[in-house]
């Protein structure tokens, strides 16, 4: 875990324009810089979440053309309608997830980013829980999600997502997939 940077949304931008030259003619949605990273103030581990946002029909086509860019397809890790694909670098350190649009694990992303982004209240917290899982020497990826899924509740609420929605999210959290990510 270390402090916000600045570089991180000038990082994001390269890698958006990386992307959109790899997926030329695979009709995208959008490219959306998630997670920690894309919240100014909030530490995170240095490494961008990125979910490329397609319509259901073009979900193969754009793992095609990411794979053609030297990309791993690493299938969807237990989370429907969400695709893993491991970058072919580390410049930046990066997770690319190709996400059917409009999906619960899109809605999640974005809202816990929106939400932080707009309340200090909750980033500070949020940010508080982390940092003292981070250090936590025992602690796995997978106690590290279901730990900080009380928080995230808290966040979630402050969002548009129903109450059935956070339920959702909340069991997924529940039996995380290893991948360290908030799905669904």
């Amino acid at each position: 875990m270390v402090p916000y940077s600045e570089q991180w949304p000038v990082r994001f931008a390269e890698v958006v324009t990386a992307l959109s030259r790899a997926l030329d003619g695979v009709p995208v949605v959008a490219i959306e810089h998630v997670g920690s990273t894309s919240v100014p103030g909030l530490p995170a581990k240095p490494i961008l979440d990125v979910d490329v946002i397609v319509r259901r029909p073009h979900v193969s086509a754009a793992i095609a053309a990411l794979v053609e860019a030297g990309y791993a397809h690493q299938g969807d890790l237990g989370l429907t309608d969400r695709e893993c694909l491991s970058a072919p670098d580390d410049d930046p350190r990066r997770n690319v997830y190709v996400c059917v649009e409009s999906t619960l694990h899109v809605r999640n992303h974005l809202a816990v980013r929106d939400v932080l982004r707009a309340r200090a209240d909750l980033r500070e917290r949020y940010g508080a829980v982390k940092t003292q899982l981070a250090r936590r020497p025992e602690m796995d990826i997978d106690t590290y999600v279901e730990a900080k899924s009380g928080v995230l509740q808290e966040v979630l609420a402050a969002s548009e997502l129903s109450e059935n929605e956070r339920a959702t999210i909340l069991a997924v959290n529940s039996r995380s997939d290893g991948s360290g990510e908030q799905p669904p």
